[in-house]
């Protein structure tokens, strides 16, 4: 390159807000009525071929399990191998091409999912993920361009990070992409992280082999004919729907596996990493493994919270998405003097919530991914009901139509019961009130109750109690909140990532995550050569 680029500021997209009679309602309207009238045939795609293995698995509609919206064709070993061949290859020209030009091929792909894409992308996030029009704008459109945006801007200021250099020398730090490939594994809940795992390594030369969640298929299928609308080459991404026990046995104990880019749940996280360390002495480089997983996030209130702020966040925290975020609020932790009023206000508000289908712009909530979600969920659930332990205040389940989990709320009365300490991922929110005279005592089960470390929110109008909370429970999530929800972290605001059983914490949306997908290589020239070979001190006196 001749010449250092400025890149255009990458700022946050705005959020639309189709409102009743705007042009941007109108339109995404008619795109969810023409995806809801056809049903995709979703290929494998292996160096820029569509690959029809006729092994299919289908897309429905959560909210109306009997409606497919795309048959998706299954990789196998031979398509999962030939994947790998493919990304390897494609790797020689992709790491080699100049950085503005991949610089202009993402910022390209942010423009097109800005303007003409955003519906397509958008729609189907609502229809195949059951996100309402809010949920999915703010993932699908919003999150998944500032990813886009932002990743150049911070492989920008990695390349710029260069070493020192003495007298007479010069020393120069290249960042190559890692040895071998990328796997990124990505998960239904979040079109934007789907996006962007696969993007990420990509950016920094490496080339991926992606395995999408099957219940996101529609939405990351879209995604991917938008790259390469927006000019990335056959190869560099490699869209290989699959099953995990495929990807296993075929594409994590390749010996040139470089790196995984992983979001999913922290049992299937284990067994990656257990497979790496299975197969450790075989591979041609130590795979970087970045992932988040699991969380068990939680709210936890001082007296002095002021409870309209505390419910809102309650309500939003738990029920957005039908609870289906890593960050979504799934414990709360209530002082006895304020419970009765937070119980009253929280249960008020829940009644008034709409559950249906997101095509309807008054839906609050719709339905759980499937039926094993559901199942698992509604098991939860029918326990509580049944033990000594809890009573359930408000919720319940239909699955006649669609996997619907109503917005549930538990009270604990052990707070290690089951429901305030494992991972649910589900509209179901647990309670514990504690005495107000244990709050360093129930701080204490704040941290050690669950093994993630996700997010979580304090409350408290007590500046020294905020103080206080912050360093108690400095450890316990990787995003922490102070008089607000524990969801809604925005790319290049609050990079997210948790730690424990919660993942790698390497910060998506921000340079600690891009860095992971380089291996540097430092560069020492001397321009005046040293001929002596002895050094002063060996002279004799």
């Amino acid at each position: 390159m001749n010449g250092h680029f400025a890149l255009p500021t990458a700022k946050n997209e705005p959020l639309l807000d189709y409102s009743p009679g705007s042009p941007a309602r109108d339109s995404l309207k008619a795109e969810l009525k023409r995806q809801s009238e056809i049903t995709l045939d979703i290929p494998v795609i292996i160096g820029g071929k569509d690959i029809s293995t006729g092994n299919l698995k289908t897309v429905v509609m959560p909210h109306n399990h009997k409606h497919v919206l795309a048959r998706v064709h299954q990789a196998g070993e031979k398509e999962l191998k030939l994947a790998i061949d493919a990304a390897l290859e494609a790797k020689k020209s992709w790491a080699a091409m100049p950085y503005a030009h991949r610089q202009g091929i993402y910022l390209k792909a942010a423009e097109l999912l800005s303007g003409p894409w955003r519906d397509i992308i958008n729609a189907a996030t609502m229809l195949g993920q059951s996100k309402t029009v809010y949920q999915a704008e703010i993932d699908s459109a919003c999150e998944l361009c500032d990813f886009l945006r932002f990743n150049v801007a911070y492989a920008d200021e990695i390349y710029r990070i260069q070493p020192d250099s003495a007298k007479g020398v010069w020393n120069r730090m290249e960042y190559r992409p890692l040895d071998g490939f990328v796997l990124a594994i990505t998960p239904f809940n979040f079109t934007s992280i789907s996006g962007n795992l696969p993007i990420a390594p990509a950016l920094m030369g490496n080339t991926v082999v992606w395995k999408p969640a099957g219940t996101a298929a529609l939405a990351s299928y879209y995604f991917y004919l938008l790259l390469c609308e927006a000019g990335l080459p056959p190869g560099v991404i490699n869209f290989v729907p699959s099953s995990g026990r495929d990807v296993g046995a075929h594409v994590v104990s390749d010996p040139r596996l470089g790196g995984v880019h992983f979001t999913g749940s922290t049992a299937t996280f284990n067994e990656i990493w257990r497979e790496v360390g299975c197969n450790i002495s075989n591979y041609e480089q130590y795979p970087r493994l970045v992932g988040e997983t699991g969380g068990k996030d939680f709210v936890f209130a001082h007296n002095s919270a002021d409870v309209g702020a505390l419910i809102a966040a309650l309500v939003r925290g738990a029920f957005e998405f039908q609870g289906q975020k890593c960050s979504a609020a799934s414990r709360a932790y209530i002082p006895k003097s304020i419970w009765p009023k937070v119980k009253s206000l929280l249960l008020r508000e829940i009644e008034e919530l709409k559950v249906g289908d997101p095509v309807d712009f008054t839906t609050f909530m719709s339905a759980v991914i499937d039926r094993e979600s559901f199942d698992r969920i509604k098991g939860y659930i029918d326990r509580a009901k049944d033990s000594e332990e809890a009573d359930v205040l408000c919720g319940g389940y239909d699955d006649s139509h669609g996997y619907f989990i109503y917005p549930t709320v538990i009270e604990a009365k052990n707070p290690r019961y089951e429901s305030m300490c494992e991972e649910i991922f589900g509209p179901v929110l647990t309670v514990y009130v504690y005495e107000d005279e244990r709050f360093e005592e129930t701080l204490d089960l704040c941290d050690s109750s669950s093994p993630y470390a996700l997010t979580g929110a304090v409350f408290a109008k007590n500046r020294q109690v905020l103080v206080h909370m912050e360093n108690r429970l400095r450890h316990a999530a990787g995003n922490f909140y102070l008089n607000d929800k524990p969801t809604g972290a925005v790319v290049g605001q609050q990079p997210f990532g948790g730690s424990r059983a919660s993942g790698t914490n390497d910060k998506a949306g921000s340079l600690l995550n891009m860095i992971r997908w380089t291996s540097p290589r430092v560069i020492k020239e001397t321009f005046v050569p040293i001929y002596d070979i002895t050094y002063p001190y060996m002279v004799e006196e």
